[in-house]
């Protein structure tokens, strides 16, 4: 698949690995893990694909993130990316790395 970048840290932490961005500054593990997820994507032939790989724990998000997908980058983050067809080949644009530690926290 085609893999395209919604921010510039997004890119530079996958070709870098690092950004220039001090708002956007991670641990090593977390970039590593975050390329490694990146290549997954990129060698996917298809969306379905990431399924198969259950270390993605892959997901299409419902309700106001309809529309958006994720993998998993470790426990405390994830990957959040949407997909669109261009012709005959799918397009994954990569939106966010998302801090989920306190998601599920009330």
């Amino acid at each position: 698949m085609f893999i395209e970048f919604d921010k510039e840290y997004l890119q530079e932490l996958f070709e870098q690995g690092r950004t220039g961005d001090k708002k956007h500054r991670y641990q090593p593990e977390v970039i590593r893990s975050y390329q490694k997820a990146v290549f997954a994507l990129i060698s996917a032939n298809c969306v379905t694909d990431l399924f198969r790989n259950n270390a993605l724990n892959y997901e299409a998000l419902q309700g106001d993130k309809a529309g958006i997908s994720s993998v998993r980058i470790n426990r405390k983050y994830r990957l959040e990316f949407t997909v669109r067809e261009v012709m005959n080949e799918q397009i994954i644009t990569v939106c966010r790395l998302l801090d989920i530690s306190n998601h599920y926290k009330q």
